[in-house]
């Protein structure tokens, strides 16, 4: 079949992709930016490419007409504005209008469950898109989830944080909340089971797993599947926005992502029963099993795609085409040179560099740096990196952005996503005669941006030559 996959960047489409392309479907992925779709150049090599903002579309603007069916995996909740949801609908209208001029059969959508009289924000949007996607003219196939858990997702992270960080919790009410998680590995069974059943066109179906949990009882069995000791004791006197700055502060989450997560924690998500499991004869794992399965993806170095990665996880939201380009005309630089007698040994520490890590050289630094930016409202460390040692272009690094990742060339480029009065970049590059250069650039926002810089000066001087001399030589 030819499939058209939105959202193509997000945790899900990442991994929805790589599963369409094992079942041997002709895979379309719209995306704002062509250059952010993280995976392996031979995986962008089976598919095409379109560039297609639905908030934003152009008079001229066409999809594919001759799709079989299109998935719809974009939303907006990590937002930094209030009016996600009005977004939200207006995107979903967007894709609505261009759908129609297509010969698409069905539409799939994965949204949250929803059975609940009193809805959160972020549930009450959800919904919203499921009734518009209902006045397209193709049939649509909704799935409704709650907490999925699998390795890179929101959901595991913030638990693994949580249970890693803090052995002794006191935490809001909202821990005793019922909710349904499902393993993503069986959400990709289903969003690929659904494709093309005309049994299940303009049908809503609710996926959940094995078990019917509180947020409580996910933390105290993550914390005994990793044989952690875990103390949880619940007080009724923490506010919505107490418990989003304990997650923001505590978690990998971003503030605005914690927001919404609290909004909807008080809401219970749990599937109502149907025969979908049994009609596509999907085996549904446990909770546990949906924790070995994550870990085991860590331990091999094999996440196929995190949260973190997605643009939403940063400052900036929109296309990062234009600073891919590194400006010269009013900026400061700290520019560094070492000769490497290991090329190939000097690019692997580049293509490694941050995460757990680090950055080779007063990496204590570094993480103060994070501290900083975190407690003004910056993305800090929080997001480390999705593997060790393979990255890619649109890649979250940290309080980077990845904007060329070229091993060929041996070329690393990173744009900061932390906040400072400015724009500042960060490049690797070994040159034909085994010299690696090491640029620091950065272009000021007015006399603060020029004052921060001049009283970075001292600690770039002793951070910037320790690291380059460690990426060349490895001492």
């Amino acid at each position: 079949m030819k499939v058209l996959l939105t959202g193509a960047n997000g945790y899900i489409g990442i991994r929805l992709l790589y599963e369409l392309l094992k079942q041997d479907h002709e895979v379309i992925c719209a995306v704002r930016s062509a250059h952010r779709l993280s995976v392996p150049q031979e995986i962008k090599d089976q598919i095409k490419i379109i560039e297609i903002d639905f908030l934003n579309i152009k008079l001229n603007q066409e999809l594919p007409q001759d799709i079989d069916a299109a998935y719809y995996l974009i939303h907006s909740m990590s937002s930094s504005t209030e009016s996600f949801d009005t977004m939200e609908s207006e995107s979903a209208m967007n894709f609505i209008q261009l759908i129609n001029r297509t010969n698409c059969k069905q539409i799939i959508y994965l949204s949250g469950i929803v059975n609940e009289d009193k809805l959160s924000k972020h549930l009450l949007s959800r919904k919203r898109v499921e009734d518009l996607l209902y006045t397209a003219t193709a049939a649509v196939t909704v799935l409704r989830a709650g907490i999925i858990v699998g390795s890179g997702s929101s959901s595991f992270e913030i638990v693994r944080d949580l249970c890693e960080k803090l052995p002794v919790m006191i935490t809001p009410k909202w821990v005793n909340t019922k909710t349904h998680p499902i393993a993503i590995r069986n959400v990709m069974s289903f969003l690929t089971g659904v494709l093309g059943r005309e049994d299940c066109y303009n049908h809503s179906y609710d996926i959940g797993g094995k078990d019917v949990l509180t947020y409580k009882d996910m933390m105290l069995r993550y914390a005994k599947r990793r044989k952690i000791k875990l103390y949880i004791f619940t007080v009724p006197v923490m506010t919505p926005k107490l418990s989003s700055y304990w997650l923001y502060f505590v978690t990998s989450t971003s503030y605005k992502l914690a927001q919404n997560l609290v909004d909807s924690m008080a809401i219970e998500v749990v599937a109502q029963p149907n025969d979908l499991q049994e009609k596509l004869g999907i085996e549904l794992y446990s909770y546990e099993e949906a924790l070995d399965m994550a870990f085991a993806k860590i331990e091999q170095n094999q996440v196929a795609s995190s949260w973190k990665d997605s643009m939403v996880s940063g400052r900036f939201k929109r296309n990062l085409n234009k600073y891919k380009q590194v400006p010269s005309y009013g900026c400061l630089k700290d520019a560094q040179e070492h000769k490497t007698d290991n090329p190939t040994a000097a690019l692997e520490r580049i293509w490694s560099i941050g995460g757990e890590n680090g950055y080779y050289y007063a990496t204590f630094l570094w993480k103060i740096r994070g501290y900083v930016d975190k407690l003004f409202g910056g993305v800090g460390l929080r997001r480390g990196r999705t593997n060790a040692n393979t990255i890619y272009a649109g890649d979250s690094l940290d309080f980077w952005r990845v904007l060329v990742a070229d091993k060929d060339e041996k070329r690393l480029l990173l744009f900061a996503e932390m906040r400072v009065p400015g724009e500042a970049w960060l490049e690797f590059e070994i040159d034909e005669n085994n010299v690696v250069h090491q640029t620091a650039t950065f272009r000021p926002r007015g006399i603060w941006g020029r004052l921060y810089w001049y009283s970075m000066l001292p600690f770039h001087y002793f951070i910037f030559s320790g690291m380059i001399r460690h990426i060349a030589t490895g001492k």
